[in-house]
């Protein structure tokens, strides 16, 4: 179950008009300090994410599921399971039993998971996977989703990079 907090950031980011994978990225942010905190662990940061992503569908964020040859069969399955979950109003009391073996099976798992390096690693594969033109218009729409106040700390972000780097070559 996401924390309240969680469910409140989301909801914020979808009344600000964010997308609803900035939406889901709450959930993901929250799995990460799970683990990080040591309430579970997880066997790879993309484990972890895609815990997260689950939730987040199960929460009635708008998120779908992969296209077919993205994922595995087993992945689109439980996603739409997941989709089916977050629409239906009607609310089960979850199965005790599941829940502890979920519970228990996540305890064994490894917290170096999510060491800054493994998740600097994962992020950096997900970024070569998309091409420079989804790269560019995620810019170009954060720069049309910033603000102004968004926009200047970004400028002096990249301007102090650049010094950076320059000093360094």
């Amino acid at each position: 179950m996401p924390e309240k907090e969680t469910i409140e950031r989301a909801k914020e980011d979808e009344r600000e008009g964010k997308s609803p994978s900035t939406q889901a990225g709450e959930f993901v942010r929250e799995e990460m300090h799970h683990v990080r905190e040591g309430k579970h662990g997880a066997r790879s940061p993309q484990q972890a994410i895609a815990i997260g992503l689950s939730k987040a569908r199960r929460a009635g964020v708008k998120l779908r599921a992969p296209k077919a040859g993205r994922a595995s069969a087993q992945t689109r399955t439980k996603a739409q399971r997941d989709i089916r979950k977050g629409q239906s109003s009607r609310r089960r009391k979850p199965s005790a039993t599941r829940s502890r073996a979920t519970s228990r099976a996540l305890k064994r798992e490894p917290r170096s998971s999510e060491s800054k390096n493994t998740l600097a690693r994962q992020a950096h594969t997900a970024e070569q996977k998309q091409g420079s033109t989804s790269r560019r218009q995620a810019a170009m729409k954060a720069v049309r989703t910033k603000g102004k106040t968004g926009l200047k700390q970004a400028a002096r972000k990249a301007a102090s990079t650049r010094q950076r780097h320059q000093k360094a070559a």
